[in-house]
């Protein structure tokens, strides 16, 4: 991780990709256990996700849950500005 700027002041990726002040852990916990309000795509800026889930109750839960786990798993979630998220 290299040195903080205005610009990103979590840091940067080994890629260079500028860290968000979000987290994935929170995002993934939200997800899991309230993903059926969508509240873990709230919580990362991803409004349109967030009411699809909402309105089908998270897939019924299944696309939460996954959701959730992909969170946890994945290093390319971002926000809605497009910045990394932290783990």
């Amino acid at each position: 991780m290299s040195v903080p700027t205005p610009d990103a002041p979590y840091g940067f990726d080994q890629q260079g990709r500028p860290y968000s002040d979000k987290s994935k852990v929170i995002a993934g916990v939200l997800q899991i256990l309230l993903g059926g309000l969508g509240i873990g795509r709230f919580y990362v800026g991803s409004i349109g996700v967030g009411i699809a889930q909402l309105l089908t109750f998270g897939g019924l839960g299944v696309w939460a849950l996954i959701d959730g786990i992909l969170f946890f798993t994945s290093d390319d979630r971002t926000d809605k500005q497009g910045r990394v998220l932290r783990n």
